[in-house]
């Protein structure tokens, strides 16, 4: 069903698009890091609250992906844009109720996650939590555009929007911190600005009827309750499963927060640049989506097996790459933080360790579950997340973190375990082949 050509085309401005935005999350940092490191750890603490929101989004939108690229292996192209303004409808009205919810309990969601923590950071959290938050319906018709552009195969689209998003946040933050020294607000509204401009741009795309998948009017139809119930079947289970990780991540910061400051920024440091050795394995787990999906609506099960192979395969090879890169280059990437020298200890030892052990687990504990996903088998991946998650992440963190007093880096632990368990699960059901009964085919 996909030619080398078309799934070279899918994935190439996909990792250019993950790569971006884990290059724009560290030059935000070193921008913040000009005005201290209580500003970086208040702007960290937020963005980890934020993902938790924003997952719910994505999860929607995974979705509403999912059930589109199976529409179109079916040929149903009416149906696929049907879903796509059902998704719109869906995403439009969750994401207006949190961020309502966001605004009036800003202070006292940020006190009870974290606690009694520096007034400094809790300062500057309050107030990249209020100004981010009013972003959130934009960016929850970002996601859902953009994951119906990448069901499309057409991920070109997402990677441009993405780039120019990403130009204006970059030139607004240097704005509003160089010239108008506005810290952590000037970075919350840069972030606010280039989301909706983005947005716009975006939805102005989707209307174009030469697309396979193209939206009309999102109040044009109305509610479908069935094509909503088939997008939130795939959604739900993968936004509960994103949440209660992302929950567990929080709490898992709580415990960070304990540590200090310098557990904090090193933490925030090591997770950014974490974050670039998992831009491959991300790509291409939206491709993922995309290839099965098409081949499970086109009941072809065979392709669904040999394509996830083929692209399991690609991710263990770039991953291993980047790893190498990473750690032979760990020392000028910390450097450009300007950290203490408490911090850049810290970092370095958290760096290393998730470079040699993030190619060996992390494809097949978070690229794997989409090819399971786009099978429709969502509940098996939500329920092995969160067991794995308070398991190990969370209970294992505690005890090695705090109770045997291993810090932040104890924390990191507990994390590979995490992937280690998650990988084995993974695995035995990809090759048991369970996953060909959950599919939904009309």
């Amino acid at each position: 069903m996909f030619t080398k050509k078309q799934l070279i085309k899918l994935i190439i401005p996909l990792i250019i698009e993950q790569i971006l935005a884990v290059a724009v999350g560290m030059v935000d940092i070193i921008m913040i890091a000009k005005a201290g490191e209580s500003a970086v750890s208040g702007v960290s603490l937020v963005d980890t609250l934020n993902v938790l929101l924003i997952n719910i989004f994505s999860a929607l939108a995974t979705g509403g992906a999912v059930v589109s690229a199976q529409y179109l292996g079916q040929k149903k192209q009416d149906k696929a844009c049907k879903s796509a303004n059902q998704l719109l409808l869906t995403t439009a009205v969750i994401s207006f109720v949190i961020m309502i919810i966001s605004l009036i309990g800003n202070g006292l969601i940020l006190k009870l996650i974290y606690g009694n923590i520096d007034t400094h950071v809790m300062n500057n959290a309050r107030i990249y939590f209020y100004i981010t938050a009013i972003s959130f319906p934009f960016l929850a018709a970002y996601n859902s555009c953009a994951a119906l552009f990448r069901a499309m195969g057409n991920s070109k689209v997402s990677m441009v929007v993405s780039i120019f998003m990403n130009v204006i946040h970059i030139i607004g933050n240097a704005i509003f911190l160089y010239v108008f020294h506005m810290g952590v607000a000037g970075v919350a509204i840069s972030t606010l600005l280039a989301r909706a401009v983005a947005t716009i741009v975006i939805l102005i795309l989707i209307r174009n009827k030469e697309n396979p998948i193209h939206i009309d009017s999102i109040f044009h139809l109305g509610y479908d309750w069935t094509m909503i119930k088939r997008i939130l079947h795939i959604g739900v289970p993968n936004g509960l499963e994103n949440s209660i990780f992302q929950v567990g991540k929080i709490l898992v910061q709580g415990l960070i927060a304990s540590f200090g400051t310098a557990a904090i920024t090193a933490n925030a440091v090591a997770n950014t640049i974490a974050g670039i050795e998992c831009t491959p394995g991300a790509a291409i787990g939206l491709a993922m989506i995309t290839v099965v999906g098409q081949c499970i609506g086109a009941n072809d099960y065979q392709q669904a097996k040999k394509y996830a192979v083929k692209l399991m395969k690609l991710t263990y090879l770039i991953m291993l790459l980047v790893n190498i890169a990473v750690i032979i280059f760990r020392n000028p990437i910390i450097g450009i933080y300007h950290l203490s020298a408490e911090t850049a200890a810290i970092t370095l030892q958290l760096v290393i360790f998730h470079s040699i052990l993030c190619g060996l687990f992390w494809p097949a504990s978070f690229t794997l579950p989409n090819a399971l996903r786009a099978a429709s088998d969502v509940r098996f991946t939500m329920f092995t997340a969160i067991l794995s998650m308070w398991l190990f992440r969370i209970v294992l963190s505690f005890i090695l973190g705090k109770f045997l007093g291993l810090g932040v880096f104890g924390v990191w632990i507990a994390m590979s375990i995490d992937w280690l368990f998650r990988s084995i699960c993974f695995i035995v059901r990809f090759i048991g082949g369970k996953w060909k009964l959950h599919a939904i085919i009309d």
